[in-house]
């Protein structure tokens, strides 16, 4: 891990609890006026948490085993190669850059997994259309040899204690009766079943994540919820502006309004209502009536 890596996984550690860094913000949370903000739950850390990720070390062997097919059985001057390579590594990185946005957004956590989902899809089509252009044999689901690479991907799993490579803890050597097979069937096979492990486990890390999300949230979605609420309790409490007794609700979503200032346009310097959660909600009415929108 190189020492960004370390600064930046600084804020927190496994299960959730807080270094010397978020002891510091604390502090300042509790000396200023900013309220205090719940802990996110860390289910894939913002630095280095993607590499002990199952779904990461089978696409890093999907990766590593496509460099290495192109290499042997694909013309080099073929497009084809830059295809393949380029989507075994868009399964990978994509999984790792989404794990890393998790700290700011679930939202971009989401939308990168499933890029990562869909550049393995397109793999398997090229490993499948190899097969097929070529009249060599496509493993059904029962053929014992896809059985055997099945079983191998369910009963294998890397130490996450072993430090001796900790750049990449890939298990690939596994399954190296087939990926280094002679024969160009084998090894494609070999690769379209674990490319169905590599699909397999990032559904189910794409239905964790959407669960996460609707009931949670991420960093960024939270927070802009805490803006709208601390607003919301800000124009309730001045009881002494009288234009937080009258504010009409949005009629666009219903969350309260708030004065605003016209900043240009003809009516600029005019005030009008604006809803509280703006940009979200872009919901206005005129000042002199909260029955209509402008």
């Amino acid at each position: 891990m190189s020492e960004q890596e370390k600064k930046e996984g600084q804020g927190t550690v496994s299960g959730g609890h807080p270094t010397d860094t978020s002891d510091r913000m604390n502090r300042t949370v509790q000396s200023g006026n900013i309220p205090r903000m719940p802990a996110r739950p860390m289910h894939l850390r913002p630095s280095g948490g993607y590499r002990q990720l199952r779904s990461f070390q089978v696409a890093t062997i999907v990766y590593d085993a496509t460099v290495s097919f192109c290499d042997r059985f694909v013309d080099k001057r073929s497009r084809m190669v830059d295809q393949m390579v380029q989507a075994a590594r868009s399964g990978r990185q994509n999984i790792a850059e989404g794990s890393r946005a998790s700290a700011t957004s679930s939202q971009t956590e989401l939308r990168l997994i499933n890029v990562a989902r869909a550049s393995l899809d397109e793999l398997l089509l090229d490993y499948e259309d190899f097969l097929r252009q070529r009249g060599l044999p496509q493993w059904g689901k029962d053929n014992p040899q896809a059985k055997a690479v099945r079983e191998m991907g369910k009963n294998h799993r890397p130490d996450p204690t072993d430090q001796s490579n900790p750049s990449d803890r890939s298990d690939s050597e596994v399954y190296s009766p087939w990926l280094n097979h002679n024969d160009p069937a084998v090894v494609a096979n070999a690769v379209i079943c674990v490319i169905h492990q590599a699909n397999y486990l990032l559904d189910r890390q794409i239905a964790g994540l959407e669960s996460q999300f609707i009931h949670e949230g991420g960093y960024s979605e939270r927070l802009a919820a805490a803006r709208i609420d601390e607003q919301r309790k800000q124009l309730q409490a001045d009881r002494s502006d009288p234009t937080a007794k009258s504010a009409p609700a949005c009629p666009v979503c219903g969350a309260m309004m708030t004065l605003r200032t016209a900043r240009k346009g003809k009516n600029s310097g005019s005030q009008f209502w604006g809803c509280i959660t703006y940009p979200e909600c872009k919901g206005t009415l005129p000042l002199e009536t909260s029955g209509r929108s402008i």
